[in-house]
């Protein structure tokens, strides 16, 4: 079972002798049948932008065999025939193409965006379209837990009910990372994958194939997230945030480099970033197709615009 740590840190004033405790969160490992999941699961979410399903319907056999497909591709040449259509934003983006939001350096990776309108390469095209559906499936499934679980003052906010902004969503993305082993002699400062807040509502992470992951607290601290298999990390996004006015946070996280006996091992992880249709309204600052334009000119995948 995972359990990760969260901490508020601690503020003491001794002028006034005012002392506030340290308060702890975890981030919850959820069945997915138990009775009590949804409220387990939302909670989470709440306190501390994550959680961790186990027992869920996605097959492991499936899980696995989907990231044989996308070790063939990364490991092909011919992954430079689907190289991405700026765009579409859909295809093959070639190492170091993407930064996170305010960071200099480019992530340590290559990756594939696949959206169901899209085109998949030959050696993904048997299991990954069945994963894509029973993903969506299950996170349409969450997001009504988070429908049903948000007081209703929050969920006032909404424009539609979550699970509807996606139903007709074409920007709903897995997107299938390849972490190429390491020299040890990377750029300074770089980093698999540096820390940044997912854009969308909510992602759907099945384990990867080695650790990794972290998330930071509140006081600043990094906590390594496990990839037990047969579980996925569930994370609330920056989308989400915004359409509930900051009731549920959009927690930090990263993907550090191996330890150096491991620099060697590549790393495959397949999230799906689960989107709302462009015109949904998130805030009165945003609909969801502003707010994703805005970011990917952030992260380096559309270009800046001109003053």
């Amino acid at each position: 079972m995972l359990w990760a740590i969260f901490a508020h840190s601690i503020s003491i004033d001794f002028n006034n002798a005012k002392q506030y405790r340290v308060v702890i969160m975890k981030v919850q490992t959820i069945q997915y049948n138990d009775p009590n999941a949804p409220q387990k699961f939302v909670a989470s979410l709440r306190e501390t932008g994550f959680a961790v399903v186990s027992n869920h319907p996605i097959s492991t056999n499936l899980i696995h065999d989907s990231f044989k497909e996308w070790e063939t591709f990364f490991k092909s040449e011919e992954k430079y025939k689907y190289t991405f259509d700026p765009k579409k934003q859909a295809g093959y983006f070639p190492f170091r193409t993407e930064n996170a939001k305010d960071s200099s350096k480019k992530d340590l990776k290559e990756f594939f965006h696949f959206y169901p309108w899209s085109e998949l390469p030959s050696q993904a095209n048997v299991n990954t379209p069945k994963l894509y559906k029973e993903l969506l499936s299950m996170g349409s499934t969450l997001l009504r837990w988070i429908d049903s679980n948000t007081p209703a003052e929050v969920r006032k906010n909404f424009s539609l009910p979550l699970y509807e902004m996606i139903e007709k969503s074409t920007d709903t993305l897995l997107r299938p990372i390849h972490y190429p082993p390491l020299t040890g002699a990377e750029e300074a400062g770089a980093v698999r994958a540096a820390a940044h807040e997912d854009i969308n509502l909510i992602t759907l992470l099945p384990a990867a194939t080695e650790p990794g992951l972290q998330v930071k607290d509140t006081a600043g601290r990094w906590h390594d997230v496990s990839c037990d298999p047969g579980t996925i990390v569930v994370n609330s996004g920056d989308m989400l945030t915004e359409a509930s006015r900051g009731y549920y946070p959009s927690t930090t996280h990263q993907v550090v480099n191996p330890s150096a006996e491991k620099l060697k091992n590549s790393r495959y992880s397949m999230p799906l970033f689960l989107h709302p249709f462009k015109t949904v309204q998130l805030s009165e600052k945003y609909t969801a197709g502003s707010y994703l334009e805005e970011r990917l000119r952030a992260i380096g995948l559309l270009p800046k615009e001109k003053n």
